[in-house]
């Protein structure tokens, strides 16, 4: 596996090059790939594999959207298509790939079905870290396995269709078989990883949930609408404070970002641009630094997992939820960058 040097630390990655979709290919000759859940994570990985010429079979609960979706993605009832509990019977790979609170409803259902030998796979370390809490607490005779891609279950498929896929991160929390790690790695190529790099499932949740309440989401949200806001309280119109505040960082800066790193971002805007920006990046990073340590600390307690865990299992939580969202959707800033996108010219020629 190759090595690579990061601020004099050195660390592992697994490219194609080194284990590649032909050897993952035979890893995972004898086996059944069971993909319980076809919500986010669940239609990428499982037709990803599926184009791979991985055995896949998906669970899903009957009669709802997402089963009428894996049957329009080319799963076939009774044959890759199955309830949840049959899915998990028929695995030797279960990849339990359901919501965080969709995980701990359904373990007393699905512990019962895995035999000695199977593998149980996660794409998130949230059910086995937080286990005190999500009673997600695996047999013994068991490989129990993680690959996270670090992205949405979206770009796991447009990034494998594009031709670059998306990197995962991976780890083994039970290796019973002797095989975990290669069971991990092949599952990790199928699904189309641009390259995996090792961790443990207490790191992975830790900053998983850490990066989305933070600069993935949570701070970058609260972070645009500060400044949206402030733009709009001296005077500048909606659609100027749009494009300085989001307009401009999502169809520019950031893909430069994305391609050759800050720096070079930087190196490539206006002198005027730059100095305010170095002038004034530490300033901001030492506001926010107080906010990201009890971020850390609400995570790693479990705070943040009861939050969840509790919200998921009210009764009214998806009405709450969509309220939460309308109110975002029907924002100014936000109902001013839906009419600033349907300006863009690939949305006028349709």
């Amino acid at each position: 596996m190759a090595q690579i040097e990061i601020g004099g630390v050195m660390e592992e990655v697994i490219t194609s090059e080194e284990f590649s979709l032909e050897k993952a290919r035979e890893a995972l000759k004898d086996e059944t790939v069971a993909v319980l859940g076809y919500g986010v994570q669940g239609p990428g990985q499982a037709l990803n594999m599926k184009d791979n010429g991985i055995r896949v079979i998906v669970g899903q609960r009957k009669g709802g959207a997402s089963w009428d979706k894996a049957v329009a993605d080319g799963f076939v009832p009774g044959e890759t298509l199955f309830p949840v509990e049959e899915a998990a019977e028929r695995g030797t790979v279960i990849e339990y790939l359901l919501s965080d609170a969709g995980q701990k409803d359904m373990w007393p259902k699905i512990k019962p079905h895995l035999k000695e030998g199977n593998a149980l796979y996660f794409s998130h370390g949230f059910s086995i870290t937080y286990k005190d809490l999500t009673g997600v607490i695996p047999p013994d005779n068991i490989d129990v396995i993680l690959v996270a891609p670090k992205g949405s279950g979206r770009t796991v498929r447009t990034n494998f269709l594009a031709g670059s896929g998306i990197n995962s991160s991976m780890a083994v929390f039970q290796d019973y078989t002797g095989r975990a790690r290669e069971r991990a790695i092949a599952l990790g190529i199928a699904i189309g990883s641009g390259y995996l790099f090792p961790t443990t499932f207490q790191n992975e949740v830790y900053s998983d949930l850490t990066g989305e309440r933070g600069v993935l989401m949570g701070c970058l949200a609260g972070v645009m609408e500060a400044q949206y806001n402030v733009l709009r309280k001296n005077g500048h119109s909606p659609s100027e404070a749009f494009n300085e505040t989001v307009e401009e960082l999502t169809q520019s800066l950031i893909g430069l970002v994305g391609e050759n790193g800050m720096d070079w971002m930087y190196a490539n805007c206006s002198t005027t641009a730059q100095r305010g920006a170095l002038d004034w990046k530490g300033r901001f990073r030492d506001a926010v630094a107080p906010v990201f340590d009890e971020l850390y600390e609400s995570v790693a307690t479990g705070k943040e997992t009861q939050i969840v865990l509790n919200a998921n299992s009210s009764p009214d939580y998806r009405e709450r939820l969509n309220k939460e969202l309308d109110d975002m959707k029907n924002m100014e800033m936000w109902q001013a960058g839906a009419a600033l996108r349907s300006l863009r010219p690939e949305r006028r020629k349709k």
